[in-house]
């Protein structure tokens, strides 16, 4: 069964399969095989926590979703984090509408969700915890690093080391001719710099077809860099088409890396000699994949936070180093 929370069941009505329940609370006892999803157009800031509290308290174990008519949740990835399965923003509500697929792939990925939630819990109380992210790295005093502005150009130290580039089924270059590819990429790069800002990334190179950014030594900046590229992985397809313009299926490949390099001003990197550049752009071009975030198993311990544990699966190995990547995403219709 499907059921819908909202105080506007008639202009939704026409998306959602005709045994579908239309409701607005209070009791709701949804099976495991049922979903939900919570209307949450003209809902304030506080209501909008209200209804998270309250998706997750009676839903329990069953799939939930989002309708966000006007897209007013800025970042969906955080609707994940929360606990839901689904998210249904202004462009997929102008579709045609839920379809049978659609919910068998949200139950099939929920249980997959619960059962690696069940095996990490378990996996932690035997205390082997499949060996995640446990290399053993310390990351530096928070005072080490100065901030971009006075950090002094031949000064080594270590970072995080973020690679991200646009990737279609097809050569995008072949789709888009290089000259589009190009303005393309501009608006990507600037994209990106907006998303990372929190995680204060800084764009260190730009071949032109990829980008790398720079992260400071600190947990709470690769904690927000992995949520920002998450959230952009999640929304692919509507950024894809409107920020950058291109109707055909493209994905981000981003990857993330650990190590110390000899700091110079962005533009003036030349050819630097490092370990951890070369790491890094043979992890993101050669290894990740379109649709998902590959991480190094040369992060230090902290990297990752527990909340995100469950995003992650075993890649296998890599130039000598454990990796992971994300779950990939279902998207509404056949995409990268």
């Amino acid at each position: 069964m499907v059921y819908v929370i909202t105080r506007k069941a008639e202009t939704l009505k026409k998306f959602f399969p005709k045994n579908t329940d239309f409701n607005s609370l209070p009791k709701h006892s949804p099976g495991n095989e049922d979903i939900t999803y919570f209307d949450i157009s003209g809902l304030t800031a506080a209501e909008l926590k209200k209804t998270f509290a309250q998706a997750k308290k009676s839903c329990g174990n069953s799939p939930w979703g989002i309708i966000d008519p006007k897209g007013s949740v800025k970042d969906t990835a955080a609707l994940f984090f929360e606990g839901a399965s689904d998210y249904l923003g202004p462009a997929l509500l102008k579709g045609k509408g839920i379809d049978a697929k659609r919910l068998k792939d949200i139950l099939k990925w929920r249980n997959a969700f619960a059962g690696a939630v069940a095996l990490g819990s378990n996996a932690s109380a035997a205390g082997s915890a499949e060996g995640f992210l446990k290399s053993g790295v310390k990351l530096p005093a928070a005072s080490a690093f100065p901030g971009w502005k006075k950090m002094q150009s031949g000064k080594s130290m270590p970072f995080y080391l973020l690679y991200c580039s646009l990737q279609g089924k097809v050569s995008l270059e072949t789709r888009l001719g290089e000259k589009v590819l190009s303005q393309v990429h501009k608006r990507f790069a600037a994209f990106l710099s907006g998303k990372l800002r929190e995680a204060d990334g800084l764009l260190w190179m730009d071949t032109g077809r990829d980008c790398l950014f720079l992260l400071p030594p600190r947990a709470k900046n690769a904690e927000a860099a992995i949520k920002a590229c998450v959230g952009i992985i999640a929304g692919a397809p509507l950024t894809v088409l409107e920020t950058f313009g291109i109707s055909i299926p493209a994905n981000f490949v981003f990857a993330l890396h650990y190590g110390s390099i000899s700091y110079k001003p962005p533009g003036k990197t030349g050819t630097v000699v490092s370990d951890a550049v070369n790491s890094i752009f043979h992890l993101g071009a050669k290894k990740s994949e379109p649709g998902r975030l590959t991480i190094s198993g040369g992060l230090p311990d902290a990297s990752v936070p527990k909340a995100c544990h469950d995003l992650f699966v075993s890649f296998g190995e890599y130039e000598g180093r454990k990796i992971w990547h994300t779950k990939k995403f279902s998207y509404a219709k056949a995409w990268v």
